[in-house]
């Protein structure tokens, strides 16, 4: 079988890989995209069946096509967004090879480029690129065993309560996933458990603009680093319903008995932290900070949006707040799953490479790795803090888009250094 060739190899056709393959087409850069399963597989199979867009389609999309037919403001489906994805990689000719997966990329010594098996074959590129997302391999704390009897799925492969045994369900994390699928299963009759740790929770509109819009003109969207201290802290923001504040006291109020960080089980019982009502007062904080920050934009730029003191009202203390449990029997409380909304991990094994730190995280700059030839897309806080979401990741892949052409053009130099002789010099 012949090795075919490319300048540029990116793996990876989601949202990541379709947006960079636009610069690198609008560069003149020959590449090819490999994606192991469908163009934007994550967003049809790996997400929950109710799942909407967590922003409005007017901002959560990229800059050359609108959501056609859909309201603006709309939260879109999740299978929505999957169309839409596919929509642009069609229309922008983007060169995806479905179903084919890298498997190994090591570079060719003395040659220049890597050498990258993958399920179809080999290639060899003088360049690679890893777009394969912030959302790759689900994370279980090691905290329930297996042989506890209790069913446990991770928030990747939660998709309806009727799917789940009967019972009462423990979910364990609280950004948009947790608290979205504690609400779903509540809503559905469920009796419903939520481990609450450090979040942000945004208004999800104020004064007539939605959050998006908030942090686009308060320039949030573009801060290069979290606050030191904050770098793991979850954002607990949803679209569902028309787009709702994520408010833990309407839950507790509603049903859902809230608990503090989950920290172990033994005997059949797990047990909690003592830092709920600490987590839920820090998320008061940061959403009340925003609302500050917005009513001194509004000041600032003699805005006439109307006022909305009813945003500042707070929902009464659900009892699970005033008096937080410190464990929960599972027997007793007739709880059958465990849904685990606790992230993912990222894995860049296949790239042999000395181009990540001790904990295999990709040692870069905006995504250019500090080994030549190799980048990364679709990283949190790659560059700012819009990185992972759809139009963040466009502006991303410009640059690194960019960056590919500027070692294209310095690569391309056929000029030779003038040879001066001591004659010559005179």
């Amino acid at each position: 079988m012949a090795i075919e060739k490319t300048d540029t190899l990116v793996v990876g056709g989601g949202q990541a890989g379709i947006a960079l393959s636009e610069h690198l087409g609008n560069n003149n850069v020959p590449h090819i995209i490999l994606e192991k399963r469908r163009t934007a597989e994550a967003w049809r199979t790996g997400r929950w069946d109710a799942l909407v867009a967590n922003g409005p389609c007017w901002h959560d999309r990229f800059p050359s096509l609108e959501f056609a037919g859909d309201d603006p403001d709309a939260f879109v489906t999740k299978d929505r967004v999957a169309d839409y994805l596919v929509d642009y990689a069609e229309m922008i000719k983007a060169p995806i090879r479905e179903g084919v997966e890298a498997l190994n990329a090591e570079r060719m010594p003395g040659k220049g480029g890597f050498r990258v098996e993958t399920s179809a074959g080999e290639i060899h590129a003088k360049r690679i690129v890893a777009a394969t997302g912030a959302f790759q391999h689900p994370v279980v704390p090691q905290i329930v065993p297996q042989t506890a009897g209790i069913t446990q799925l991770h928030s990747f492969y939660y998709k309806n309560p009727e799917q789940l045994p009967d019972g009462a369900v423990m979910v364990v994390g609280a950004g948009s996933s947790g608290a979205q699928i504690a609400d779903e299963l509540n809503r559905a009759g469920r009796r419903v458990f939520l481990s609450v740790g450090p979040h942000d929770r945004p208004p999800r509109r104020y004064r007539s603009r939605d959050n998006v819009w908030w942090l686009g003109v308060l320039g949030l969207w573009d801060m290069a680093a979290q606050k030191p201290g904050t770098e793991h802290v979850t954002i607990s923001v949803s679209g569902a319903h028309g787009g709702q504040t994520m408010d833990f006291r309407r839950l507790g109020n509603e049903g859902v008995t809230l608990t503090g960080m989950t920290q172990s089980f033994a005997n059949g019982v797990l047990s909690f932290a003592d830092d709920l009502q600490k987590n839920i007062a820090a998320g008061d904080a940061n959403y009340l900070e925003m609302l500050n920050m917005a009513d001194a934009y509004v000041e600032r730029m003699g805005l006439d949006l109307p006022e909305e003191p009813e945003a500042r009202a707070a929902f009464a203390d659900p009892d699970c707040l005033t008096h937080p449990l410190t464990s929960l029997d599972f027997a007793k409380e007739g709880i059958s799953t465990i849904i685990w909304a606790t992230g993912f991990r990222q894995d860049f094994s296949w790239i042999k490479a000395e181009a990540f730190d001790a904990k295999g995280a990709p040692i870069h700059t905006r995504g250019v790795s500090i080994v030549p030839d190799i980048y990364f897309l679709g990283l949190p806080w790659q560059s700012r803090r819009g990185s992972t979401f759809i139009w963040g990741v466009w502006h991303d892949a410009k640059y690194v888009a960019d960056q590919i052409a500027i070692q294209r053009a310095y690569a391309d130099y056929k000029g030779e250094a003038a040879i001066i002789t001591p004659a010559a010099a005179g």
